[in-house]
């Protein structure tokens, strides 16, 4: 069920957000605000994600346009043993991104830091693919994160790789609020 409005999409595309640099969420969340500016509804899902982001204030200003959930703990997963918690965590948070896609409330569904989960071993490839193929016809997809596999990138509409030139952090600068959280 897609929603049918005045503002809401025809066609929906898939896209990936991916690369070893800084940028993937940013743009993810660059795509929502313009979208708020057509008066479509976005959904971000962020995975392993616990931390209190400058999105989530924002995203508090922006509702009902933009709504953003979180599915992880204010810690680091660590890659050779997630947790548990990690997993469950994931999990759900896969089952509640796709309720949120599949509701027919929203134009735009960003699975943040999806693709990282699938790198940690905490969702597979095949459920993965399964959100492109359910996707319904009216809205957009758009999953970001490092290491995307060959396969999610043969199945997406667009593909964009973020590519680290220079970062200030091998300088020892650390994140930021407001500009990296």
């Amino acid at each position: 069920m897609t929603r049918k409005g005045p503002h809401s999409l025809d066609k929906g595309y898939v896209q990936v957000y991916t690369g070893n640099s800084k940028g993937k969420t940013t743009a993810a969340l660059g795509l929502a605000f313009r979208a708020m500016g057509r008066g479509l509804k976005t959904y971000v899902g962020q995975f392993l994600k616990g931390q209190k982001y400058g999105e989530l204030e924002a995203a508090k200003m922006m509702f009902p346009y933009i709504t953003i959930e979180q599915y992880g703990k204010d810690t680091f997963v660590h890659v050779r043993g997630p947790s548990e918690e990690d997993i469950k965590m994931a999990r759900d948070g896969l089952a509640r991104a796709r309720e949120a896609m599949l509701s027919g409330e929203y134009d735009i569904v960003v699975f943040d830091e999806l693709v990282t989960c699938h790198f940690f071993h905490l969702i597979a490839l095949e459920e993965m693919l399964e959100i492109i193929k359910s996707k319904p016809d009216g809205v957009e997809v758009i999953l970001t994160g490092r290491h995307a596999p060959p396969e999610l990138i043969a199945a997406a509409d667009l593909v964009t790789e973020m590519v680290e030139v220079k970062h200030y952090f091998k300088q020892g600068v650390a994140a930021r609020d407001g500009i990296e959280r």
